[in-house]
C-alpha cells in the first residue's frame, strides 16, 4: 500500500534486546493532505532507519504494510513502513521562509505603487 502526506514529527528512536539479538525502531507521523486530514504513525525498523534522515517536514509517499497480531485477547495493528519517497518540489520549512522573505522584498511600498 502507499500513501502521500508530509511527515510532521518523528519520535525518538527506540532499541532493545531480543531473542534475535538487538532491535531499532523509529516511528514517524504523517498527515496526509486531503480535505479532512488524517495523522498516522508509521514505524521503522533496522536498516530503514536512514531512510528519514531529512525527511522531516517534508512531503512524501511512503510504502507501508499494515499488520495485526493478538495479545492477550486483545489486537493490535502496526503500519509498518518500507519505503519513504520525498515528492520533487516539495519544500522544507526554512525554504519556504525563503520564499517568503524574496516575495516581500518584491512587493516594494505598497503605497506608491499603485496599478493605475
Amino acid at each position: 500500500m502507499e500513501i502521500q502526506g508530509k511527515i510532521i514529527k518523528i519520535l525518538p528512536l527506540q532499541t532493545g534486546e531480543g531473542k534475535n539479538g538487538t532491535w531499532k525502531k523509529q516511528e514517524f507521523i504523517l498527515e496526509t493532505d486531503t480535505a479532512y486530514p488524517k495523522k498516522i504513525c508509521f514505524s521503522l525498523w533496522g536498516d530503514k532507519l536512514n531512510m528519514l534522515q531529512g525527511a522531516e517536514g517534508q512531503s512524501v509517499t511512503v510504502g507501508f504494510d499494515l499488520e495485526s497480531r493478538e495479545y492477550n485477547g486483545r489486537w493490535f495493528t502496526e503500519a509498518k513502513a518500507w519505503k519513504i519517497e520525498i515528492l520533487s518540489g516539495s519544500k522544507s520549512p526554512d525554504n519556504e521562509k525563503e520564499d517568503l522573505d524574496w516575495l516581500d522584498s518584491q512587493q516594494g511600498d505598497t503605497e506608491t505603487d499603485l496599478p493605475f
